[in-house]
């Protein structure tokens, strides 16, 4: 089924999903997580212990080749508390893609060349099968800002982006840059920002207190659109950003 893709593809399937299968339209998303352990076994054993609870659809090691460990029409166990723009708990339509990477708590790593041919020629072939629109394809830390930091911020999404395989704005961040970390001093200004990341997708957290919602966002938004600082702040090239997304 994938030998057209040109990478090697292997069954090595987990029991961590649901056993009642989706139909095909349901699948809106595509979520990319890294593993966030110290080896690439260790992870692997996890994803397929059913005592851990949690599973992707699709492996990417560390060599570049690829393992499916749940078929695309079974939920897989990977998103955990989400949402997007509508949808709550993603598990539910998406499809998730777990990419060898000991994370920030262990060493945060830049991906390999081989890791990305892989993931674009995947990508490229879920979009098509799926009809999964560029700016369906997200981060776990876009659907669970709180919560998560993967891919993080050396996940080459603007390179994605330009294969037309992500979302991405339309700014030169080098003529942006001049407004780094310039304060934004006009509440307008600010709840601007934090209206163009509800409509780009972001949604506010329930049960916390604002200034730590805002700042969660924050943080979700530039690890995925400004990723040279990540600071928690909003200032005026995170505003000049989010407006360009936002009105696309």
């Amino acid at each position: 089924m994938y030998q057209k893709m040109g990478i090697k593809v292997t069954p090595n399937y987990s029991p961590n999903f649901n056993l009642k299968k989706r139909l095909k339209k349901k699948i809106k998303f595509i979520i990319i997580h890294y593993t966030g352990m110290k080896t690439e076994s260790a992870a692997i054993q996890k994803l397929q212990n059913p005592k851990e609870k949690v599973s992707s659809h699709f492996y990417i090691k560390k060599n570049g080749n690829a393992l499916v460990l749940v078929p695309e029409l079974y939920e897989a166990w990977h998103a955990g508390v989400s949402n997007w723009k509508k949808y709550r708990s993603l598990n539910k339509y998406s499809i998730g893609i777990e990419i060898t990477n000991p994370g920030h708590q262990y060493g945060y790593k830049n991906y390999s060349s081989k890791q990305i041919h892989t993931l674009k020629k995947l990508l490229n072939y879920l979009m098509k099968k799926y009809q999964i629109n560029k700016k369906c394809i997200l981060g776990h830390s876009d659907i669970s800002p709180n919560r998560k930091k993967d891919p993080g911020e050396k996940f080459p999404w603007h390179l994605l982006a330009k294969n037309k395989l992500s979302w991405w704005h339309g700014l030169d961040l080098k003529k942006t840059k001049k407004f780094r970390k310039i304060k934004l001093f006009s509440q307008i200004e600010k709840n601007r920002f934090f209206k163009n990341l509800n409509k780009i997708g972001y949604n506010n957290i329930k049960g916390l207190k604002r200034h730590i919602n805002n700042k969660y966002l924050t943080i979700a938004f530039q690890r995925r659109f400004r990723q040279s600082v990540i600071d928690g702040k909003v200032d005026k090239e995170c505003l000049l950003i989010s407006t360009n997304l936002a009105s696309n």
